[in-house]
């Protein structure tokens, strides 16, 4: 198997990159206190279909010998080497996966980073871990991650210090990020509410921002309070300075149109989606035939 190949005498062993088992699965019961201080020695495990030769499981054995031990219900990336494709560019990242837990796990899609030794992103891709198998409690697989080309931002491969690990903003899963005079003036029961609507909301692409209506009033000065979800789709904040937004009602009519400076600017965290109200004064809205049974907010081009 060419796998195999990959796998050198020379290799060693990295960075090692461990998170809670519970940011990704749902495990049996807690650890004790005296159980959670212990050290785990993962023991080395093969994909079931591997037929290892006598010699690569000595490389195996060496490395896997110089893996550090985990704590209980953890689980790991750690980096052995990157393995460049001179044909198409891609990497291929070769790695041990382990798991603490004291159950056999298997997992689905998780998003994988490859981060240099100043936690910059260097590349990024989703992989399913079905493909590593059933992985038994405390144990060590060895796997290779192919990450594409078109994956990879860096220009050149990370000198010593870099790391594989898991994207914890993508294992989160998209969330409400309430800003704290909302917090302040919101019971719980509201922001419940809100965080349920969040959920429910379609999922937004990687480098996506989106204006999604949440309610709309008339005031009976004729001005109008607009409450948008601003949803951040990108792995980092976005600050909003000036926000030029249209509301369109029920018929497809533009009935407010307006730009707004953001003062303090309005920052909105990585994978979250972040309520705010958006004031236009009267002389911004068209209240002729209005109809706000229906609405979406969007801006201009």
């Amino acid at each position: 198997m060419g796998l195999f190949d990959l796998f050198k005498k020379g290799d060693k062993v990295g960075k090692d990159s461990a998170i809670d088992s519970k940011s990704i699965i749902q495990t049996k019961g807690n650890a004790s206190k005296n159980d959670a201080n212990r050290d785990v020695v993962t023991k080395l495990s093969y994909h079931p279909e591997w037929n290892v030769p006598q010699e690569q499981q000595y490389v195996f054995n060496f490395l896997a010998n110089d893996l550090a031990p985990l704590k209980p219900n953890q689980l790991s990336l750690s980096a052995i080497n990157i393995e460049p494709n001179p044909v198409n560019g891609s990497w291929s990242v070769k790695a041990f996966f382990r798991s603490s837990l004291s159950e056999a796990i298997e997992l689905g899609d998780i998003e994988l980073l490859i981060l240099d030794k100043d936690d910059n992103r260097l590349a990024s891709h989703y992989f399913n871990f079905k493909d590593l198998g059933v992985i038994p409690a405390e144990s060590a697989r060895p796997w290779i991650f192919t990450f594409p080309t078109a994956s990879i931002t860096a220009e050149e491969m990370p000198e010593e210090g870099w790391k594989i690990s898991f994207n914890l903003l993508s294992l989160r899963g998209h969330q409400l990020d309430l800003d704290e005079t909302w917090q302040k003036q919101l019971p719980k029961e509201e922001q419940e509410k809100l965080a349920d609507i969040v959920k429910t909301l379609p999922k937004l692409g990687k480098t996506e921002v989106n204006f999604t209506g949440l309610q709309a009033k008339l005031n009976n000065d004729k001005s109008l309070n607009a409450s948008i979800f601003i949803r951040n789709g990108h792995d980092k904040a976005i600050n909003l300075e000036q926000l030029p937004l249209e509301i369109v009602d029920a018929r497809g009519v533009v009935v407010a149109n307006g730009s707004f400076k953001l003062d303090p600017v309005l920052s909105v965290q990585p994978n979250t989606t972040k309520p705010w109200t958006f004031i236009f004064p009267a002389d911004l809205v068209n209240v002729k035939g209005i109809d706000l049974s229906r609405w979406t907010a969007r801006v201009p081009q």
